[in-house]
């Protein structure tokens, strides 16, 4: 299987978790315009679909959290998400929308990949899996872009029908790294409990990417253990930390 690989790129990765939270709303344009302005090699966010099976980038399955709309993603075409502020309650954020994964490859360079986070069991439907792939294709990013979920089964329903997109598997809980998948991100402590998770990573040829909201605060660990993609709330802080 294919290998998460961005040219012109040299690890570690910087990975910008939801844009830069720390300075925009997350999942935002802005945040995402803001992440690539801090130096981020990869923009992670998280992909649903709305009623009209558009894939938009929104972390929770409904709109109240970082919005000022109201029940389920799902249950609003793209025309009624477009109506609502995702600014999460920040005034001067008030014009921003929830973005579509187009609107989101329209501004990333060329140089910079991306990581989506499968958040719902639709990815588990062939049609929907197809969906992805052909829309990764025609927007010209399909080679620069890891799906990642808590869901193997989420991983694997799209991998089926397209093989050549890299998968990563989050998890809260897994001690050691699994096969079957080419990114892991385990919890961040799991790696103090266990040593050797990022050496035997890759020894088969994985790569680790710890999930740590602030990895910037853990820069020495990850140093120490070699992990090969870093991700942060706040990507200049990461960039500075890694002595970008």
């Amino acid at each position: 299987m294919k290998q998460l690989i961005i040219p012109g790129k040299e690890k570690p990765y910087l990975m910008a978790h939801r844009g830069n939270q720390a300075v925009c709303p997350e999942n935002t344009l802005a945040a995402f315009r803001q992440a690539l302005q801090d130096g981020a090699d990869l923009l992670e966010t998280d992909l649903h679909l709305s009623a009209d099976n558009v894939f938009v980038c929104i972390h929770d399955d409904t709109l109240e959290r970082t919005t000022d709309g109201q029940g389920p993603v799902k249950d609003k075409t793209l025309t009624e998400l477009k109506e609502y502020s995702a600014s999460y309650g920040r005034p001067e954020f008030n014009e921003e929308r929830i973005p579509t994964l187009a609107e989101l490859a329209a501004i990333l360079p060329p140089d910079v990949g991306l990581a989506l986070e499968l958040k719902i069991d639709d990815f588990l439907q062939p049609e929907v899996a197809h969906k992805l792939s052909g829309e990764l294709k025609s927007l010209g990013i399909h080679d620069r872009v890891v799906i990642i979920s808590f869901s193997l089964e989420r991983l694997k329903a799209v991998q089926a029908v397209d093989a050549d997109i890299p998968a990563g598997w989050i998890t809260m809980t897994g001690l050691r790294p699994i096969m079957g998948v080419q990114l892991l991100g385990p919890f961040w402590k799991l790696l103090l409990r266990n040593p050797g998770y990022v050496r035997q990573a890759r020894t088969r040829g994985q790569i680790v990417c710890p999930l740590d909201s602030h990895g910037e605060e853990r820069m020495w660990l990850y140093r120490l253990l070699k992990c090969e993609v870093i991700m942060s709330d706040d990507p200049a802080a990461l960039a500075r930390a890694m002595g970008r």
